[in-house]
């Protein structure tokens, strides 16, 4: 069947980005675009629409809501996963308001540290009761995987599901650009080369006519430096480990333990640190949603661009056996990444094409790098090892290991955090209670 799934479709602006995409590639005229999501209401304000997309874009296209999730994957090619367990209200407000009492402040939550824990504690379970609809009615189908933290979630899918699975973000496409834009530095006709994690991915080379450009980026952010900006976390990191990292500083301020710290708080003003990001961030968006629905869901007037999304281009390539080279997150089997361990989620050049994807092999990472992505691994494998153990005491050792949270708690108080965390998400952990 022609078919591509999307789970979580209730989240409309998203939907709105990829499956968009999607009525914009001339392979893919004549499928079903199936929606599910458990809130009826969002999931029926997609469907509205996306329909008045496809009635401007893509007559050929069939738009299908779904609230039977088996039905929805029945006989589908690829799946898109967008789900995000427990929303904001409750799970990510106690992510981050638990914490805050045991002294441990967080910018986003959604990766690693105690706030990136919990969130892939709730959903892994999730993705594996997918997993099993998937192996009974469409088990050729693909799996892209947008929902964080990618790393854990993409993990525990290739490791403990049959399901053919890759890890999409969005930060590996826009680094280069970005670092480009806000040095005021040409971004055109660029060679590079990016590896590592996801959200610690690595600009390990970046050229023009094969002119190393490292030397001008790094004398243009440190005079940057000098001034308050948006980015000074990880300018700070190129400063003091030599690269460039590829998703944003208020992320990776939390993934390390060096720049949210009690003992100096003057560290969030100098690099210019937003705590509580993520919650003013969904509060804003919850807003805006609320401002533009009607227009989004019944407006004759709805347009699209293509997106820089992978799902689309990756989706064409496997129809049409056009290549496409993106950043994707595999599991480092045969040692892609020399230095780091086989049952980690890398995140490297990769190529899709009918045969499927295909990742690059990169060899070692500078070691420093390779040091970094390892502490966060460490975290991730003891969150995977929790999720399928469901033993509190790997709950405990992944938030012991992690750099943020071991810095800033004993492990006394580690302990205590992870008990109050599981007692308030209740229902969304019954593995744990």
């Amino acid at each position: 069947m022609n078919k591509i799934t999307f789970i979580g479709a209730g989240s409309t602006i998203f939907a709105k980005n990829v499956l968009g995409d999607c009525m914009m590639v001339p392979a893919l005229d004549g499928f079903e675009f199936a929606l599910y999501d458990i809130n009826e209401m969002r999931l029926k304000e997609s469907e509205s629409m996306l329909t008045s997309l496809r009635d401007r874009y893509n007559p050929t296209i069939e738009i299908k809501a779904y609230l039977d999730r088996r039905k929805a994957l029945e006989g589908a090619r690829y799946v898109i996963n967008a789900i995000q367990v427990g929303g904001y209200k409750p799970s990510t407000v106690i992510d981050f308001e638990i914490p805050k009492k045991y002294g441990l402040r967080q910018t986003i939550a959604d990766t690693v540290g105690i706030g990136g824990i919990f969130r892939a504690l709730r959903t892994i379970p999730v993705l594996f009761d997918i997993s099993k609809d998937i192996e009974d009615v469409c088990p050729d189908a693909w799996f892209l995987n947008y929902t964080n933290p990618m790393a854990s979630l993409t993990g525990a899918m290739l490791r403990y599901t049959n399901v053919k699975t890759v890890g999409l973000c969005h930060s590996v496409q826009a680094c280069t650009k970005d670092l480009f834009m806000a040095l005021d530095m040409d971004a055109d006709n660029l060679e590079e080369k990016i590896a590592g994690i996801n959200h610690m991915a690595w600009l390990l080379e970046v050229k023009r006519d094969g002119v190393d450009l490292y030397p001008e980026i790094k004398r243009r952010a440190q005079q940057k430096q000098k001034s308050a900006h948006h980015d000074m976390v990880r300018y700070e990191l190129m400063d003091k480990f030599g690269y460039y990292v590829t998703e944003s500083s208020e992320h990776n301020a939390e993934y390390h333990p060096y720049f949210i710290k009690r003992n100096y708080p003057e560290l969030i003003d100098k690099l210019n640190i937003p705590l509580d990001e993520y919650p003013r961030r969904c509060e804003h968006q919850i807003r805006d949603w609320e401002q533009m629905r009607e227009s989004l869901t019944a407006s004759a007037n709805l347009v699209h661009e293509r997106s820089n999304e992978y799902g689309s281009r990756i989706i064409e390539a496997m129809e049409t056996n056009h290549p496409f080279k993106f950043g994707g997150n595999v599991l480092n089997t045969g040692g892609l990444i020399s230095n780091l361990p086989d049952k980690a989620v890398v995140e490297v050049l990769c190529t899709a094409d009918r045969s499927g994807i295909t990742p690059s092999s990169v060899g070692d990472l500078p070691e420093q790098l390779a040091a970094l992505n390892r502490t966060n691994i460490n975290t991730q494998l003891l969150t995977i090892e929790a999720a399928v153990s469901r033993k509190k005491e790997h709950v405990y050792q992944a938030a012991m290991l992690d750099p943020h949270t071991s810095a800033e708690l004993s492990m006394d108080d580690i302990i205590s955090l992870c008990d109050d965390l599981i007692e308030a998400h209740g229902e969304w952990l019954p593995a744990f209670l």
